[in-house]
């Protein structure tokens, strides 16, 4: 597709991002043990990365249409400079959980916290009125890339005689990059309320629908915390011997079949709808995960964890163009925030109950999971199959009847 001037800014923004997140998913863990931190010190500053997420997007919710999208992109990408600085050069707890509350030193490199929250509601309209869909399915690809990018440039830096901690500086650098770019957009990204003298509520008409995603957003989320790739790599470990550079392999290998699962998902629900694509191929992923305890080999086990990670992400970017399809066009900042929320809000518990789960069976939370995330398939798809999707998408299915509101 031919990608608007503000697309490609954004895109840009992305990538520069994912990259030093991909490199911060590495870095960060090895320089708190460099520092020689207690565990609860190190459980501080790793639960203030997903608080920080959880608080400044609900500021975010509430006032980042308000002030405008672009002033916010500015201000998060200068606060991440700061507090990717401070992570660069400081042994100071203290400092580092500060850093950690601004949201902005994330280790995710897809749905990273605010940014993502108003990237994701700033694509619609650097799609200029196309369908979204095949932007989004990009915008994931490239994080995805971009962060194994990261994450191998971070196995380099141990051939330099250099801390690895001095290599965080990578974060300002890349938010001043980032900032000259995000300078750039054009007034098109933003929301009609944006410099409104009498702001109106972040969300009005769209609040009903919100809740109900909040919701089941959490639940996926409560779900997928149970087998977190550290989960995944100590049960490898555990149960068949893993060596640490066939996980390396396997790691490196889901990355490329996410991103390309975000392009076939993009393609898949031009023809069955963003709900069903969501569902259809989330569903059978999560019953690939309550099955890889029960397999009879490594090599078995290996092959269920691809097929699952084929298949889990292809609603990410249908589930972000859904989402800013069934939501008010001036409410999409809050909608996403909110959302977004409400996932990172619970992505801790999961790793807190699955501990004492696993000293009564070690493959006990992947049953857990498939089944808690399969709950929310349904629960999905009973509660939304009679929505009717937004004008986003009246453009790519004005000539012929839409899937997504038939389901």
């Amino acid at each position: 597709m031919t990608l608007s001037p503000d697309a490609r800014r954004i895109l840009l923004v992305q990538a520069l991002r994912a990259f030093v997140y991909g490199l911060g998913s590495v870095l960060i863990g090895v320089t708190l043990a460099d520092l020689g931190l207690s565990g609860v010190q190190v459980g501080l500053v790793l639960g203030a990365l997903v608080a920080g997420a959880a608080l400044v997007s609900i500021v975010l919710a509430r006032l980042g249409d308000t002030l405008g999208r672009r002033r916010w992109y500015v201000a998060l990408l200068a606060t991440m400079a700061v507090a990717g600085t401070v992570f660069a050069l400081t042994g100071s707890v203290w400092l580092l959980v500060i850093a950690a509350l601004t949201g902005t030193v994330s280790t995710e490199v897809v749905e990273s916290g605010p940014f993502t929250s108003l990237e994701q509601a700033m694509l619609p309209n650097a799609a200029e009125g196309r369908d979204p869909t095949p932007l989004f399915g990009i915008y994931n690809t490239i994080a995805t890339l971009a962060g194994s990018l990261g994450a191998l440039a971070a196995i380099g830096t141990r051939f330099v005689e250099v801390e690895p901690q001095r290599f965080l500086l990578a974060y300002p650098v890349a938010a001043v990059a980032a900032i000259a770019v995000a300078r750039r957009l054009s007034a098109a990204v933003e929301s009609r309320a944006a410099g409104a003298s009498q702001p109106r509520r972040p969300l009005a008409n769209s609040r009903g629908v919100v809740a109900r995603l909040s919701g089941l957003f959490a639940l996926d989320s409560f779900g997928g915390g149970f087998v977190t790739q550290a989960f995944l790599a100590y049960w490898f470990t555990e149960r068949w011997g893993t060596s640490p550079a066939t996980l390396g392999v396997v790691f490196f290998a889901i990355g490329f079949l996410q991103a390309g699962s975000f392009q076939l998902a993009v393609r898949l629900s031009g023809r069955i709808g963003l709900l069903n694509t969501m569902v259809f191929t989330h569903l059978p992923s999560n019953l690939l995960l309550a099955f890889i305890p029960f397999a009879p080999s490594q090599a078995t086990a290996i092959a269920l964890v691809f097929g699952r990670f084929a298949l889990s992400q292809m609603d990410v970017p249908t589930r972000q163009a859904y989402l800013v399809a069934v939501v008010d066009p001036d409410e999409r900042t809050a909608a996403a925030a909110y959302t977004n929320t409400a996932r990172y809000v619970v992505r801790p518990l999961g790793p807190l109950l699955s501990g004492p789960i696993i000293a009564v069976s070690l493959g006990a939370p992947f049953v857990i999971a498939g089944a808690i995330k399969s709950v929310y398939d349904l629960g999905l798809y009973s509660l939304f199959r009679h929505v009717e999707i937004g004008p986003s998408q009246e453009n790519r299915r004005a000539t012929r009847p839409s899937s997504d509101s038939r389901s």
